[in-house]
């Protein structure tokens, strides 16, 4: 009796384990069918997954072109992907919607540096600073690019002197102000 009970476990083992695998295998298809049609059927209004964030607000503008605000999103994404001629004209669509927006103005100014253009970088930031007395870093970019790709020392300071009228307490670094920094070039 004993030799003929191990012959019934062999078979019983062999039935379980082809269940497992079979629901296993089964489960693995199922899984891969069901993910592949529901991607089929996701709603078409909604960006694809490899659709970067550039690709949607292109989109954004294509469709609504008065969207100043996917304007300059869409110039701060060309801006932080150094893509500085495509920020310029997105910055400029922006513009066109709300030309005293200074910090758009200012990014614009920061592209037209970085893209080898100072004269016009400079431009950009007197109209910021126009649109915006105030504007900080516009007048610390001014001088940057006065001092720096324009060899203009006398205008970084006078640039950097406006600063210190708006905020006679401006930092350059962690322990050195404008100010310093304007008598070392004087």
């Amino acid at each position: 009796m004993h030799k003929n009970n191990e012959n019934n476990k062999k078979p019983v083992i062999l039935v379980a384990i082809f269940c497992i695998l079979a629901g296993f295998i089964g489960g693995a298809g199922f899984s891969s069918f069901k993910l592949g049609k529901e991607s089929s059927s996701a709603d078409p209004a909604m960006p694809s997954q490899k659709e970067t964030p550039v690709d949607a607000l292109k989109t954004e503008v294509m469709r609504n072109p008065g969207n100043g605000k996917a304007w300059i999103q869409l110039g701060n994404a060309y801006f932080d992907s150094a893509r500085y001629l495509e920020s310029i004209d997105a910055y400029s669509k922006a513009l066109e919607i709300d030309p005293s927006n200074a910090n758009v103005i200012t990014d614009m100014g920061v592209m037209y540096r970085r893209s080898g253009q100072p004269q016009k970088a400079v431009a950009a930031f007197d109209r910021a600073i126009a649109a915006d007395p105030a504007h900080e870093t516009a007048r610390l970019n001014k001088g940057v690019v006065l001092l720096n790709d324009l060899e203009d020392t006398k205008g970084a300071v006078a640039a950097w002197e406006g600063l210190l009228a708006v905020n006679p307490f401006f930092m350059v670094g962690e322990n050195k102000s404008l100010k310093e920094v304007v008598e070392a070039y004087k």
